[in-house]
């Protein structure tokens, strides 16, 4: 690990001018991706700036009969918060399929949303990474890509997000809530957080530079019965190949999300009208333009029998 100075910010607007006053900084909260990506040298800041001091940690109701999530609410209180077990539990079951409980303890709010792509090409310094070299190729288009995405990617990266609990968000219409340097604030809804490769698969996100997350707002509660599943190598402690979210109303219509085949939570409403007509329909129309390769294009059946599962789950 490289040296690096340090400091604690005392309020987020002055997190956010730290931030923008020393060049190659990072926001550090739990740490559970970053301290990772330093020791391996794939994230070399000079400058780290510690926000746990900020009391951003409360879960509290909105007026508009929601919930905000306060950026450094650990991932473990979030899913055990009454509230959200009752109102969200999607997001609940989303969250404790995502990690081992040490890292639940640890991980945060914002920092799940912000969390990096576990390619094995991004993590090994000796390969050609986009994502973390701009500009120095992708070795994963013509290498090992069983785990890699299907849809969404393009010519500079196929990575995927691996996060369960941002699918639970996008499937619930989230709200993600940020400050500025300036003390300017800002809303950016779920579905345009996550930025899909393009050109410049390193922009993974719609935060400006120096920009700090502070909340994310969940809207009031839509009901349904809502199911997560998981499909992974091993039982615990792995990355989707596949997870699936659905929430199903009465009527039949409903959302659903997948996660781990693209490089952000992946959701096509046009797709939800599908819903009374199946999983086969509506994974159809939800994968409509992938491009799998030959090692992970069992994804989109796995997709289809995966959302097959959860809506039978849920009909029952």
């Amino acid at each position: 690990m490289r040296a690096f100075t340090f400091e604690r910010a005392e309020s987020p607007q002055q997190a956010a001018q730290a931030m923008a006053s020393h060049k190659n900084a990072k926001f550090i909260a739990g740490g559970t991706n970053l301290l990772d990506l330093m020791k391996l040298e794939i994230e070399t800041p000079a400058h780290l700036i510690d926000v746990n001091g900020l009391k951003l940690d409360a879960i509290a109701p909105t007026d508009e009969g929601g919930l905000r999530v306060g950026a450094l609410v650990r991932n473990s209180d979030l899913a055990a918060d009454a509230g959200v077990r009752k109102d969200y539990p999607l997001l609940t079951r989303a969250l404790v399929a995502g990690a081992s409980g040490q890292l639940r303890n640890k991980a945060t709010t914002a920092g799940n949303l912000l969390q990096r792509t576990r390619c094995p090409y991004f993590y090994d310094t000796n390969q050609a990474c986009n994502k973390r070299e701009p500009g120095s190729g992708c070795a994963a288009l013509k290498g090992v890509s069983r785990q890699l995405a299907i849809i969404g990617g393009s010519e500079a990266c196929i990575a995927t997000h691996p996060s369960d609990m941002a699918v639970a968000m996008r499937a619930l219409d989230a709200t993600v809530e940020t400050i500025d340097a300036a003390g300017k604030t800002r809303r950016i809804a779920i579905a345009d957080f996550h930025r899909l490769p393009g050109r410049t698969p390193h922009i993974e996100t719609a935060l400006m530079p120096g920009e700090l997350i502070t909340a994310v707002t969940l809207p009031r509660p839509v009901g349904g019965k809502q199911v997560y599943h998981k499909a992974r190598d091993r039982a615990s402690y792995a990355f989707a190949l596949v997870s699936a979210a659905a929430i199903l109303q009465p009527d039949g219509s409903g959302r659903v999300a997948l996660g781990g085949v693209a490089p952000r939570p992946w959701r096509v409403e046009a797709a939800e009208a599908e819903l009374p007509n199946g999983a086969k329909a509506v994974t159809e129309k939800l994968l409509a333009g992938a491009s799998p390769t030959d090692q992970n294009a069992f994804k989109i059946a796995l997709a289809e029998r995966t959302l097959a599962g959860i809506l039978s789950q849920a009909r029952a």
